[in-house]
C-alpha cells in the first residue's frame, strides 16, 4: 500500500527512523519488499534521476506496482530522490510518487528558498510531499558532486527560517554524513549537538539524513578479494541512527550499502562460476542477499516491528 511520507513520519517521529532505499531494477525491488516484509517494517522506495533514465520510468513504475501487488502487506512511500525543479514537476504531474525531494542546496539560501517554495506549491497543489535540502554534503550523488572542502553543515537558525519561508513537509540536514563509497578516512560521527539545535528550533518536525550507508568493511573485503579496487574508506556507524531517530530525524537513506552487497554478491559469484553465463542465479542470490540486508537495517533504524502499529494507525 502506498502511502503519504507524511503518513510514515507522523507514526515514526521521534520512536525510530524510516529507511529510504533506492531502486533501479526488478532484483533490489524485489529483496527491498522481501526485507521489509520479513522485518515488518514501513519503508521509503527512493527513484533517482538515474534509475529512471536507466532503463525507463514507466518500468521502475510498473516494477513497484508488481511488488505492491505481490507483497499487498508492504507499507511504503514512493519518492523522488535530489530531483532538479524540472524533474520535481514531472513526477508531480504523473500521480505516481507520494513525495519528491527539490534539491537546490547548491544554490544561495535565497535561490533555494524561491525553487523549493515554487515545487511545495505545486506539489501541495497534489497532496504530495516535499523533502528539501539544506546545507551540502560532501561526496558524489550521481550528478552531484561536492568536494568536502565545500561541505558545510546545516545553520539551526537558516533551518527554521527556511522552513517557514518554503512551506517544505521535512528537510534533509548536513550533520556530518556524506554521499558515495568514498566517505570518510578515519571514523566519523554525527554532529549531533547540530541536529540537537534544528530539532529545537523546528519541533515535531520531520529531519532526513542523507549518506547515511555505513560502507560494511567486510564487504569491502570480499569485493577486493573477488577482483574489485575499492579503496579504503568509512561510512556512518549504524549505532547512531536510533539515536539520531531520537532526535527528530525520521527518515534515512541507505543506497551505496545496497550498491555493494549487489557487486559482492556478483563478484564472488563468477569468480566462482567462470563458465557460468547466466545472471539469474546471481540475481537470486542478490535478492536473498538484500532482503537480509534491509532487514538488518531495519532493526538498527528501529522501523522493524512497526508494521502492524503503523497500519492500525492510519485505519483511524
Amino acid at each position: 500500500m502506498i502511502v503519504t511520507t507524511k503518513q510514515l513520519f507522523d507514526h515514526a517521529y521521534g520512536k525510530y527512523a524510516v529507511g529510504a532505499y533506492n531502486i533501479n531494477n526488478a532484483e533490489q525491488t524485489m529483496g527491498l519488499f522481501q526485507g521489509c516484509i520479513d522485518s515488518k517494517a514501513p519503508f521509503i522506495i527512493q527513484i533517482s534521476k538515474g534509475a529512471r533514465k536507466y532503463t525507463n520510468k514507466l518500468m521502475l513504475e510498473s516494477i513497484i506496482r508488481a511488488a505492491g501487488e505481490i507483497f499487498p502487506d508492504a507499507i511504503f512511500a514512493v519518492h523522488l530522490d535530489h530531483g532538479d525543479e524540472e524533474t520535481c514537476y514531472e513526477c508531480i504531474e504523473s500521480g505516481f510518487y507520494s513525495s519528491v525531494m527539490i534539491d537546490a542546496s547548491h544554490e544561495s539560501f535565497e535561490e533555494n528558498v524561491a525553487i523549493t517554495k515554487r515545487v511545495t506549491d505545486a506539489a501541495h497543489a497534489k497532496g504530495i510531499s516535499v523533502e528539501a535540502e539544506l546545507g551540502m554534503l560532501g561526496g558524489v550523488e550521481e550528478d552531484i558532486v561536492v568536494e568536502e572542502g565545500n561541505a558545510c553543515l546545516t545553520d539551526p537558525a537558516e533551518a527554521e527560517e527556511f522552513v517557514k519561508l518554503t512551506g517544505c513537509d521535512s528537510l534533509a540536514c548536513a550533520i556530518g554524513t556524506s554521499h558515495g563509497a568514498f566517505k570518510f578516512k578515519g571514523k566519523q560521527s554525527l554532529h549531533f549537538d547540530v541536529l540537537e539545535q534544528i530539532r529545537d528550533r523546528l519541533p515535531n518536525y520531520p529531519l532526513v539524513m542523507h549518506g547515511s550507508s555505513s560502507v560494511p568493511q567486510d564487504e569491502v573485503a570480499k569485493i577486493n578479494a573477488a577482483g574489485g579496487e575499492i579503496a579504503g574508506s568509512m561510512g556512518v556507524d549504524v549505532k547512531e541512527y536510533l539515536p539520531a531517530a531520537k532526535r527528530g530525524v525520521t527518515k534515512v537513506n541507505i543506497d551505496t550499502d545496497g550498491r555493494l552487497v549487489w557487486t559482492r554478491v556478483h563478484r564472488e559469484h563468477f569468480r566462482d562460476n567462470p563458465q557460468d553465463f547466466d545472471f539469474r542465479p546471481a540475481g537470486k542470490v542478490f535478492m536473498a542477499e538484500y532482503a537480509k540486508f534491509i532487514a538488518s537495517r531495519n532493526e538498527l533504524l528501529g522501523s522493524a516491528g512497526q508494521l502492524d502499529a503503523l497500519r492500525e494507525s492510519l485505519a483511524k
